[in-house]
């Protein structure tokens, strides 16, 4: 067996479940799947937002500037966006369980090198022009392999859920976003803040490796490759069919995914997905530094302020599926038309309205909920509502490549634009309207596919 081979979607399995299992198997898989996809991409987020709370630090320690630390997080967003385009086509016909353990096991290794490089240049070991040019690299193979995470896990959904709930799965999966940013700023935060900006790297690799068993355990393939059926006979969407040969449906797939490449309604989710990334990851990336800057927090203080809004955003990832579902039968864009109105009315307080904590500490409670909302919808199952379920990973390529650009872009605009005050002080002055425009925008787009239909492709 050659490595593609290795990483191919699996060969159904030679031995099938007793029809009177079929039903219990079926769902117990499912559901560790589910789980497994979740918290495994939950742990992904912790290794690429361990950056995220150790600018301050850096930039005290004389080792980077707010330009190279927004550089640096570009060449992540970048990687991740060039190569969610190619592993969201790749996934479609992998092995999901091997595609996305290989991924976070690759992040493991560039966090923890990068705690090395750290202790190495805190000892003098390494020039602070050096530790740029490293520090850059590694992000950006971080990024590239970040993108590994998400195709997976959403196909497993495709591969495991029938379409009557799958809103609602998908809705529980996007809190990984949140639980992944929430322990990123709570966790992360509390080892910067104890032992130093290097012991982060360390504890997001440890919490990757925790992802990667997580994954290996207990995430599978298809249902063919353990015995069952193919999803829409267990789901009662269509009847038995004969099997198609591995080739007969890579083609299938292929077709599916040049239709998906030409489909507009797709795009203009991208676009919009593209713009709240932009404000999400500003507040992600530059959140706790702007706290310290124009409201006098601490670097603790601020963090635990900021991991407030992921971990309300669960709300808003768990409640808009369910909602979406149930009470406007799989129509997503009046919920996520509301939620960008409130994103960008949670923002405008965040950034105009002052230093009260518990007025910082409400804005985060609504940008929260808004986001995961957004997270949710732009960011994956409208897009993924519009194309047929072959190509799932497609549309999610399509929309991670520009919501990934888009926020490396954002990195950098952003470091530049509070590099371009008085010598020695950060001027927030451009940034605070490049970041509430962003959100904005973001809404605005999706009225754009009002009317649109899924795509059918013969």
């Amino acid at each position: 067996m050659n490595i593609l081979d290795f990483f191919k979607t699996s060969a159904p399995a030679a031995e099938k479940v007793p029809a009177e299992r079929v039903d219990k198997t079926y769902k117990r898989l499912r559901f560790q799947s589910f789980m497994a996809g979740t918290l495994g991409y939950a742990l992904y987020y912790v290794c690429r937002l361990s950056m995220g709370v150790m600018k301050q630090p850096l930039i005290d320690a004389g080792l980077l500037n707010a330009t190279q630390l927004g550089i640096i997080g570009a060449c992540l967003y970048w990687a991740y966006a060039i190569m969610k385009l190619i592993n969201g086509f790749l996934a479609d016909s992998s092995n999901i369980k091997r595609f996305m353990a290989l991924g976070l096991t690759v992040s493991v290794l560039m966090n923890f090198v990068m705690g090395v490089l750290g202790v190495t240049a805190l000892n003098g070991g390494i020039s602070t022009s050096a530790l740029f040019i490293l520090f850059a690299i590694c992000w950006a193979i971080n990024g590239g392999v970040q993108s590994m995470g998400a195709p997976p896990a959403i196909i497993a959904l495709s591969r495991w859920y029938p379409l009557r709930i799958r809103g609602t799965y998908y809705g529980f999966f996007s809190s990984s976003h949140n639980i992944g940013e929430g322990l990123s700023f709570v966790f992360v935060g509390m080892l910067v803040a104890s032992f130093g900006w290097k012991w982060g790297f360390f504890g997001a690799a440890l919490a990757g490796l925790l992802g990667v068993i997580i994954i290996l355990l207990f995430l599978h393939d298809t249902p063919e490759s353990k015995g069952l059926p193919p999803i829409e006979v267990l789901a009662g969407e269509a009847e038995a069919k004969e099997e198609l040969s591995p080739e007969q449906k890579r083609a299938q797939t292929k077709r599916m995914q040049k239709a998906v490449i030409k489909n507009p309604g797709v795009w203009i989710l991208a676009a919009a997905s593209a713009f709240m990334y932009m404000s999400r990851y500003a507040i992600n990336e530059w959140g706790v530094i702007f706290m310290q800057d124009t409201k006098g927090y601490d670097l603790a203080g601020a963090a635990a302020i900021i991991g407030i809004n992921p971990i309300f955003g669960i709300i808003g990832t768990v409640v808009s599926g369910w909602l979406s579902d149930v009470l406007f039968k799989g129509d997503r864009k009046y919920p996520a038309f509301v939620a960008g109105i409130l994103e960008a009315i949670a923002l405008a307080l965040f950034l105009f309205g002052g230093a009260s904590k518990w007025l910082n500490i409400t804005a985060m409670v609504l940008f929260g909920i808004a986001i995961g909302v957004l997270i949710s919808f732009l960011g994956g199952l409208m897009a993924v509502d519009l194309v047929p379920r072959q190509a799932t990973g497609a549309a999610l390529g399509i929309v991670g490549l520009a919501s990934y650009a888009a926020a490396g872009l954002q990195n950098v605009v952003t470091g530049l634009l509070m590099d371009g005050g008085a010598e020695g002080v950060r001027d927030y002055t451009y940034v605070k309207w490049f970041w509430l425009g962003a959100a904005i925008i973001s809404f605005m787009l999706p009225v754009l596919n009002w009317r649109r239909k899924q795509q059918v492709i013969e």
